[in-house]
């Protein structure tokens, strides 16, 4: 009698556990909330300053900080995006409003890091402007600006630096004495300024994502030759740099986007071949120094 009985219930479990499921479907189907603005996913990238630094022109401006931040998804309750700058790749959270056509957005990075803020953005035109303000107030810098174009980013083996461009490593120099010698014979010391390392038109000739190099091709090269001929190759691929000589370098140029921080996984056969080339050279190069004016 009890196996008829079970026997009996059985379908009446399995209908359960059909409805069951049917109002757990409808449940996560009313939470799933419809994307809005897709037309605004993806890279925008451009200058991140000071209001310090905008007011100098020259070389000041060259030295602004690139800023690449990654829209990935817009909902009416949410926004989910990335912030790079720096070579520091941090989660954005916030919430997107609109107001008479016009659109804002307010996200936060984590908090986790002491670098970490909030970005309030507004979409100008094609652009987007706003400030960056540090959660921790005793930062050097704790307010910053940025106008950031939407771009995208592909990998180019051929991409270079831009041959109008200066490269001297600022970052690095030596103190040397400026020394006169008198008629009497004497020496006599003048001062002492700074000497800094620069880099030769051979970062414009070689191309260590397109040709293998020989070690005739770089035997004779500066050591900052070697270093930005390299990077240029993690450059192609997006790389954020955290080295402060690298991004001087790069950040400036136009084509440069810094997605992410290791592509160790994207580089090409060529590439990992130049790189150990590269690598085992620079290890015993030696760099000029010389005086330059700012």
């Amino acid at each position: 009698m009890k196996k008829i009985l079970l026997l009996a219930l059985i379908p009446f479990l399995m209908l359960s556990c059909r409805d069951t499921k049917k109002t757990d479907n409808a449940k996560n189907t009313a939470v799933a909330q419809t994307e809005i603005h897709k037309e605004l996913y993806g890279f925008w990238v451009g200058d991140f300053y000071t209001a310090e630094q905008l007011e100098y022109d020259g070389d000041m401006q060259d030295a602004f900080e690139k800023l690449n931040i990654n829209i990935k998804k817009i909902t009416k309750d949410t926004v989910i995006a990335q912030s790079v700058v720096s070579g520091n790749s941090r989660p954005l959270l916030g919430k997107l409003s609109e107001d008479g056509g016009k659109i804002t957005f307010v996200l936060d990075e984590p908090g986790t890091d002491k670098y970490d803020g909030k970005f309030e953005i507004s979409l100008v035109g094609d652009t987007l402007i706003g400030k960056w303000n540090a959660y921790k107030k005793g930062l050097k810098w704790p307010e910053k600006e940025f106008k950031l174009l939407k771009k995208t980013f592909e990998y180019n083996a051929s991409l270079m630096l831009p041959t109008e461009a200066s490269y001297v490593d600022w970052s690095d120099h030596k103190m040397i004495k400026n020394l006169d010698t008198l008629e009497d014979g004497t020496v006599d010391t003048l001062g002492v300024n700074p000497f800094f390392r620069s880099a030769s038109d051979q970062i414009f000739k070689l191309n260590a994502s397109t040709t293998a190099l020989k070690e005739e091709d770089v035997k004779n090269l500066r050591k900052l030759d070697l270093q930005i001929i390299k990077n240029t190759i993690f450059a192609r691929h997006g790389y954020a740099f955290k080295k402060q000589t690298f991004r001087n370098f790069f950040d400036p140029v136009e084509w440069y986007v810094p997605v992410k921080n290791n592509v160790d996984h994207d580089l090409t056969a060529i590439e990992n071949k130049n790189i150990k080339l590269l690598d085992r050279f620079t290890k015993y190069a030696e760099d000029n120094y010389d005086a330059f004016g700012r």
